[in-house]
């Protein structure tokens, strides 16, 4: 058998490539993509996929028709699991009764009993919500950990995707401070329910899903995930399920 006399440049230079590869297929064999079905960009487009990925500031995409799609996790507002493809005429039907919920903020309402009670009440009282659905959505999106990272790239006590944490003036650097934090998240929900004109159960499925996707749907969409974040919450609030 003969050997070929590398010199010690090109012998350097294939251990870096051979280094490289090893950890790149240490990095993507650690790092499996989290499942997801549909995701959501800031300008309202959708992508199903097979794939879903955050790799820094960036996300790959695993496209359901093979190859791979690389774009900067700023371009994406959301990203829903598992869809649920129900009858046709069910898909808009709401989970809860939320009627006579008061989403508004009143006097009486006290400071929740839970981690950053007092800031969830400041930010609630600033945009005229409710605290305590404040501090339910909390509780759904972080269990009140400031430091939360989602695999999906949301950030924070309020899952603050960085799309809609600038949208909310929010930046990058700033979306785990949990005053900020709560300050963005409680002017997005606000928004949401002045959009769905008090419509809570739309409002949080829009928090979950994106606001286009409730439009695109006429309604709560028809996700798994969606759902029971529905459910969750107004189990926290104790509002009656229409199931």
């Amino acid at each position: 058998m003969r050997f070929e006399n590398h010199s010690r440049p090109a012998r350097v230079r294939l251990r870096r490539h051979l280094t490289a590869a090893l950890f790149s297929a240490i990095v993507l064999a650690a790092a499996a993509p989290a499942r997801a079905e549909l995701v959501v960009f800031a300008d309202g487009g959708f992508l199903k996929v097979a794939g879903y990925e955050v790799m820094g500031e960036r996300v790959h995409l695993a496209l359901a028709a093979g190859g791979v799609l690389r774009v900067p996790l700023s371009r994406i507002e959301r990203v829903v699991e598992d869809e649920v493809v129900p009858a046709p005429e069910a898909a808009g039907e709401p989970v809860v009764e939320a009627a006579g919920f008061p989403w508004r903020f009143a006097a009486d309402q006290v400071v929740p009993g839970t981690p950053y009670g007092a800031e969830i009440y400041a930010a609630a009282r600033r945009h005229e919500l409710n605290p305590q659905l404040v501090a339910a959505l909390v509780r759904a999106e972080s269990a009140f950990d400031s430091g939360a990272l989602s695999t999906k790239g949301a950030r924070g006590l309020m899952q603050l995707m960085p799309a809609t944490a600038r949208r909310f003036g929010l930046g990058e650097r700033q979306i785990f401070e949990p005053e900020r934090n709560l300050e963005a998240g409680t002017r997005y929900l606000r928004w949401l329910l002045d959009r769905f004109d008090g419509d809570v159960v739309r409002a949080l499925a829009a928090y979950n899903a994106g606001e286009g996707t409730v439009d695109r749907y006429g309604g709560v969409p028809p996700f798994r995930e969606t759902l029971s974040y529905i459910r969750r919450i107004s189990g926290e609030l104790g509002l009656a399920a229409a199931l």
